[in-house]
């Protein structure tokens, strides 16, 4: 029967054979989607990774709206190089070339530091909460993995903070880069950028990448194109063609994992209810709120 599925990537159509439970189960599994702006970021990623120490390393500012692929992109850079294990390597140290942290919420010295040791798998360093020892241990064993490049996510948390707490975190920010002399990725929303803006210095060091919202236009036609052709329905939707184009676009607000969200969700009705594709009518039915009402929604 896989030879009926010419809609769908060769490599999924026998998916589309299986019983009704596991294809939902596939659908609803994460999956990198490759896109032209996905692609452009994780070059300069790879170009930032190949610099020499020098006095002063380049940086980068990955920023966008919430749910708009950013964590996912700097996930599937972080896979792509994750070096050695300890028991895999000769002296029986790892080797970790990309370390992604989260900024804390709430965020300070501590915590950040704290966020680097459990990101570096050294928990039992965590018991004294001064920010010293925590600063101490978490820039030895950074040096002892050869952290290459360190991913900084969430970085608009430190906006929760006080005046001061902000402004000794993006002093650190530079500090630790001019120390271990590696390239920096700071990842958050628009007000990632608010904030590194307030820095004079950090606004140099800091190159800024933007994800913007998704708009009509062959790119987003090409993204429906690679979502469809994934997803092991037995018929096809054309996803790419008006009006499905257009109403996904406008219920997602133009936010690339709403987009997902929405084509997820009508994928498994449409395996639920027999009708294996997706329509405008299908979308409809999944009841999908989108994200500017969300808040306004009755409870």
């Amino acid at each position: 029967m896989s030879e009926h599925y010419p809609h769908l990537m060769a490599a999924v159509r026998d998916f589309a054979d299986e019983p009704d439970h596991l294809r939902i189960r596939r659908i609803r599994t994460d999956r990198w989607i490759s896109y032209a702006r996905a692609e452009a970021a994780l070059s300069a990623f790879d170009d930032l990774l190949s610099f020499p120490k020098r006095t002063r390393m380049p940086n980068l500012l990955l920023y966008g709206p919430t749910n708009n692929g950013k964590t996912m992109i700097v996930e599937k850079f972080r896979r792509q190089h994750q070096g050695t294990a300890a028991f895999g390597s000769g002296d029986g140290v790892a080797s970790i070339p990309v370390l992604r942290v989260q900024m804390p919420a709430g965020p300070d010295e501590a915590r950040f530091f704290g966020a680097i040791l459990d990101a570096l798998s050294c928990p039992f360093m965590l018991s004294d909460r001064g920010v010293s020892k925590r600063q101490e241990a978490a820039m030895r064993v950074m040096r002892e993995t050869h952290v290459a490049l360190l991913i900084i996510d969430e970085v608009h948390n430190l906006l929760s903070g006080s005046r001061l707490q902000q402004r000794r975190l993006l002093n650190l920010l530079r500090w630790l880069g001019n120390e271990l002399q590696i390239p920096l990725i700071a990842v958050g929303t628009a007000e990632a950028l608010h904030a590194i803006r307030s820095d004079d210095q950090l606004t140099n060091r800091f190159e800024p990448v933007l994800l913007p919202k998704w708009r009509a236009g062959k790119e987003y036609e090409q993204l429906l194109r690679t979502l469809e052709a994934i997803l092991p329905l037995r018929k096809p939707s054309r996803l790419s063609e008006a009006p499905l184009a257009e109403k996904i676009l406008f219920d997602a607000e133009g936010i690339l994992g709403e987009v997902i969200s929405i084509v997820t969700r009508a994928a498994v009705l449409a395996v639920s209810s027999g009708t294996e594709t997706i329509s405008v009518k299908t979308i409809d039915q999944i009841g999908f709120v989108a994200p500017s009402h969300r808040r306004r929604v009755a409870v």
